[in-house]
Parts: structure tokens; sequence; C-alpha cells
């Protein structure tokens, strides 16, 4: 069961590893809000690497032109590959077929043909005490990180993007908040879009939406005669009514 009468999760504290070439593009978001906060109370740690420091030749090369062929650059296996393994906190075995490492964690590429993240996707990577996000950039990421050093591909829509830096914060915020002290209540994360699965077909098209929230003032004015209001049940102090109200007024 994904939620239910009583919240739960499995794990309290997370590392995230997020791999980039542009690793100052991380600094001011994972130090704001709700991230710096978490990480102050010793909930999670995030730690952007930087790639090119695991390129060894002359000019800590990260990129190459694709083979057979087309525009732009492809970033190499290779640097990646040492950036992760170099970052585990648990021992890695490289094999013919890939990576193995322990179970808690968890090696993620950010990209255009990955599954679509879902606060579903968010909930199962509770479980991990290390995720490892690799951000690509430029036309792509040479496919053998895909097939030998992540463990799955993730999307966060379909468009593209320039990088992958936005969307692993984007995955890394969705998990960090659902930790226990994180947010500091447990009904905010009840109550919130996305949080009931229903049972369809289609679970990313019909999911919980969560109710319209109001606040001060009763009445916005912006223009003389144009008056927008907060609805009047929410005034009445008839809890009963409300609750029926915000029922009646959440999509599924």
């Amino acid at each position: 069961m994904f939620w239910g009468a009583k919240f739960e999760i499995i794990n309290s504290m997370i590392h995230f590893n997020l791999l980039t070439i542009f690793p100052e593009i991380f600094n001011s978001y994972i130090n704001e809000s709700i991230l710096v906060r978490a990480q102050k109370k010793g909930l999670i740690k995030i730690n952007p690497i930087n790639i090119r420091d695991y390129a060894y030749d002359k000019h800590r090369t990260t990129d190459d032109a694709p083979y057979g062929g087309g525009p732009g650059m492809v970033m190499k296996v290779e640097p990646i590959y040492e950036a992760v393994v170099k970052n585990s906190q648990y021992k890695i075995k490289t094999t013919k077929t890939g990576l193995k490492h322990a179970k808690s964690q968890r090696i993620i590429l950010l990209s255009a043909k990955g599954e679509h993240f879902t606060q579903a996707k968010a909930q199962e990577l509770t479980k991990y005490k290390q995720i490892i996000l690799i951000s690509g950039r430029y036309e792509g990421v040479d496919e053998r990180v895909a097939k030998y050093i992540a463990d799955e591909e993730l999307s966060i829509g379909s468009y593209v993007l320039s990088g992958g830096e936005l969307p692993s914060l984007v995955v890394t915020e969705a998990i960090a908040r659902l930790i226990p002290g994180v947010l500091g209540s447990e009904e905010s994360l009840r109550e919130e879009s996305f949080s009931k699965m229903s049972n369809v077909k289609c679970p990313m098209l019909n999911v919980f939406r969560e109710y319209p929230q109001y606040t001060r003032p009763e009445v916005f004015s912006p223009k003389l005669g144009i008056n927008w209001r907060v609805p009047a049940v929410l005034l009445s102090g008839d809890h009963k009514k409300i609750k029926e109200w915000r029922k009646s007024q959440a999509s599924v």
C-alpha cells in the first residue's frame, strides 16, 4: 500500500551524490529552505561532485565527438565511472555486465529517454541510503553509462533541457521531503497533490490532487470594482462543511 491511515517511511537518512560538470549550479538551491534545514538536522547529506575532477587527461576532458558522426558532443564514460566508484560509500565491483554494489545504494542517470519520475518513484527511492544522480550534458551521455553503470534512467517530463542538473534537484527534493522531520508535519504530506494513488490504469493521469488553499485577505481587489473572494464555506467555522467542500474540490 502506497499511502494509508498511517504514514510510514522506510529510511530516515539519505546521502545524495550529484554528479555534474557544473557543480556550482546546485549550490544556491541546496543551501536554501527545506534542503538546507534537512542537512543541518542531519536528515540528509547532499554532495555535488565535479565529474571533471575524474578526467585525468591534460584538459580534463569530459566529452568527445560521437562515433558514427552527427551533431554535438557526447559525455565520456570514463570520468563518470571514476566519479561514481570513487564517491561511493559502499564497495563496488566492476563486472562484464556492469557495476555490482550494495542493495542500499541506487545509481540513477537523468535522461530524456528514462522512465517518468513520479511521486510513487520518489516514495520507492526513500529505501536507499545513498543515491547517486548523474547529470548529462551536450548531445547526450555514452550509452555505456546507462548500460553498465546506472541502475536506472529517469526523466522528469516529456521535454528537453540543456542538462540533467535541474532534474537531479527535482528528484533530490521530492525524495528528501518524504523523510520524517524534513517538513515537520506528516499531515502535510498526506494531503499533498499526488499523495494518494488511485486504482486506475494510468496512475500518471489519475492521482489525488490537493484541494485549493486560501489565506488572508478575505477579499482581494486588484482594481476598483473587482473583488476576488475566499469561498464563504472556509470562513464559516463549520468544520464538517469545510471537510466536505475540500473533498469535493480535490480532483481524482
